[in-house]
């Protein structure tokens, strides 16, 4: 039986004029239910929030390149992992060049490789989420919807992502800079990872704001497109998170 909220969205869904690409984008920051409703009517395009996430991803690449410089991104990451510095100085001058080299390169590509990791996560998160909806809550979602939600649910990423290249060009000290934790939008932000529980430092780290909502948004998306209540989208979006988080938390308090 669907609820009254379902009702709702079906009786959108079934007629209005689709929203153009600018409107579904500008609608997650203030109405986001009505770009849901747009992709639950079958306008399942993706490729607009798509471009702007890479986009802003390479402003902050260019940002950090200019200000910080990779070789010192690679020398704080190095410097914040004691085991691994310890490691690196035991090894005989060329080997560790060579590992320098390797991990500036790696760290280079990863960048560089944004839009692929973005279609990556976002295929392998709504593999995730597609079956969990459908079967554990009831829903009728298809991949394809929950691939477009997660699209235009990450937005609010490009929001945390410009915070950090402002505060790159505001004058980060190069030394100081984490490039895992890079905008002060947590609590992680505001601790020093080499005087904290390593434990409690990624669970301060994973208590982002803007992560947070992202989730609401998911949520919100996942379950329009699904049919369900509002709650259960929150459910599945928050449950795979906290198991996320777990996870994260207990490795890093076994690494530490």
């Amino acid at each position: 039986m669907s609820t009254p909220e379902a009702r709702l969205v079906d009786a959108a869904v079934s007629g209005g004029v689709g929203l153009s690409q600018i409107e579904r984008v500008t609608d997650i920051f203030s109405a986001p239910s009505k770009t849901f409703t747009d992709i639950k009517r079958g306008n399942k395009s993706w490729w607009m929030p798509f471009i702007l996430v890479s986009i802003v991803g390479y402003i902050l690449f260019a940002a950090v390149t200019q200000k910080i410089g990779m070789q010192q991104v690679m020398d704080n990451q190095i410097r914040l992992d004691p085991k691994t510095e310890e490691r690196m100085a035991q090894l005989p001058a060329e080997q560790r060049d060579m590992q320098m080299k390797i991990s500036l390169k790696v760290t280079q590509g990863i960048f560089l490789a944004t839009p692929l990791l973005v279609l990556l996560i976002g295929a392998v998160s709504a593999l995730v989420l597609w079956p969990t909806i459908n079967f554990v809550f009831g829903g009728k979602a298809t991949f394809g919807s929950i691939f477009a939600v997660w699209m235009y649910a990450g937005l609010p990423s490009i929001v945390k992502t410009l915070l950090g290249t402002l505060v790159i060009y505001a004058g980060a000290a190069p030394e100081s800079f984490n490039i895992k934790n890079f905008a002060p939008t947590n609590l992680g932000a505001f601790m020093n990872p080499l005087e904290t529980n390593k434990a409690l430092y990624s669970l301060a780290t994973s208590l982002d704001l803007v992560t947070i909502w992202t989730l609401v948004v998911m949520g919100i998306g996942v379950a329009i497109v699904a049919g369900v209540k509002r709650s259960s989208g929150y459910t599945a979006v928050f449950g795979w998170w906290a198991i996320t988080i777990l996870v994260s938390v207990g490795w890093a308090a076994i690494m530490g």
